[in-house]
């Protein structure tokens, strides 16, 4: 009911749209620089996700919960740089910058699911490395095929369970301000600004939500690589070994503080009162960069997944020599 008379309220003051203002005060020039730049790390994002997916899913080399999850989490990122930077390429490229309420509610619904399902899947990505390194010779029976599948399932509906929860925080007043977001896509704290009523409630909300879907994730992150510190240290096996442990952890990690770091710089804020510009860069760095170097990272750092790659290539050419 109070996403329905917001909507009604927003039909009589706003024309039912949004206007995000992204990049438009920026010169022409620059905005076709940016286009051509975000064209470019979108379509490397799309292209080494979609590489990690196939050769995950395809190869049985790599038929571990490692590379289960890491699938998955190349799926989340596909899903998660999709919702934000093709509109935001249009809205480089063309004058018009409105956006539908109806939009606007599914595109905030989206990130929010996608990325609280990613932050539970890094913390559960946490925990197999425990599992592998600290006890490995009962680890096919901690990390079994189906507590994997059950893991992915409640990173996804743990996800979509909080953005019908915080899209009803963000939606549930009145919209009667300025309909102006300051922004490339719609971010919750600064569409909960343009309400009518005091917007201090539902930024508190998102404000403790953050706690919980961003601290608990990364306390099991912090636990679980603490431990594996402590076991690897405390091993009488040889550098190469422990080079080799380092540098797994090492990849998921690095992950870890890219995407991390910038959500809670953006949502751990209960009054938001970061200014626009100091928000898009960081709006930038979970929404494109991360997203991008995730298979970088994860796929330069792994002698596995190099593996991989040479022989879905051989794979390829054979079947092209064959066709032809």
């Amino acid at each position: 009911e109070s996403i329905t008379r917001s909507i009604r309220t927003l039909r009589g003051k706003t024309d039912e749209y949004f206007i995000l203002v992204g990049f438009e005060q920026s010169s022409p020039s620059t905005q076709a620089l940016l286009f051509t730049l975000f064209l470019a790390l979108y379509s490397l994002a799309m292209a080494m996700n979609g590489l990690i997916i196939f050769i995950t899913w395809t190869d049985p080399r790599l038929n571990s919960p490692i590379y289960f999850f890491l699938g998955h989490l190349s799926f989340l990122d596909v899903c998660f740089i999709t919702t934000t930077i093709p509109q935001m390429l249009v809205h480089l490229a063309i004058t018009n910058h409105t956006v539908s309420f109806a939009s606007c509610l599914t595109q905030m619904y989206l990130v929010f699911g996608v990325g609280v399902a990613e932050c539970i899947l890094l913390a559960f990505m946490a925990y197999d490395r425990y599992a592998a390194i600290c006890h490995p010779l009962s680890y096919a029976q901690i990390m079994s095929w189906k507590i994997c599948v059950r893991l992915v399932s409640t990173a996804w509906a743990l996800g979509m369970i909080n953005g019908i929860l915080l899209d009803y925080m963000t939606f549930r007043g009145p919209f009667c301000r300025d309909n102006h977001i300051e922004n490339f896509f719609c971010e919750a704290p600064i569409v909960i600004n343009l309400s009518c009523g005091d917007p201090q409630f539902s930024l508190m909300v998102i404000f403790v939500d953050a706690i919980v879907v961003l601290l608990s994730p990364m306390v099991l992150i912090v636990t679980s690589y603490a431990r594996i510190l402590t076991s690897i240290l405390g091993r009488t096996s040889s550098s190469s070994g422990r080079g080799k442990t380092f540098s797994t952890c090492a990849s998921h990690l690095t992950v870890v503080i890219f995407f991390y770091t910038s959500a809670m710089f953006s949502y751990m804020n209960p009054r938001s009162t970061h200014g626009p510009e100091k928000d898009k860069p960081f709006s930038l760095l979970y929404t494109i960069i991360t997203p991008m170097c995730n298979p970088i990272i994860y796929s330069l750092r792994n002698k596995e997944m190099k593996g991989a790659m040479v022989r879905a290539f051989r794979r390829t050419t054979v079947a092209q020599a064959e066709s032809v």
